[in-house]
């Protein structure tokens, strides 16, 4: 891998989506150095939208690809905040539930 390459994480990590990055996003690779067995890595979003992040990820976390695809990065940057969405509303409900017997 080197520089410019395009690039798709190929699992999903706690220390990655922390910082909103899952499996199967795409970037590219924004700095000629690999450090530590890592490489900096640029996960965008389309048009004029602030990018989702700039990460270290692992080499053996991610696999080259022909072209990167911005949009890909946003459909599953919104099925993450969805589910989160929906475990914070059951989670919300739960609560009064607590000294329920059964």
């Amino acid at each position: 891998m080197k520089e410019m390459d395009c690039v798709e994480v190929i699992i999903e990590k706690e220390k990655y989506a922390k910082e909103g990055v899952h499996e199967g996003m795409q970037g590219w690779i924004c700095d000629p150095r690999m450090i530590d067995g890592t490489w900096l890595v640029n996960f965008p979003q389309r048009g004029e939208k602030r990018d989702i992040a700039i990460l270290d990820i692992k080499e053996e976390d991610l696999e080259l690809i022909p072209v990167m695809h911005a949009i890909l990065n946003e459909q599953i940057k919104a099925r993450f905040e969805e589910a989160e969405k929906t475990a914070k509303s059951f989670d919300d409900t739960s609560e009064g539930l607590s000294d329920y017997m059964v």
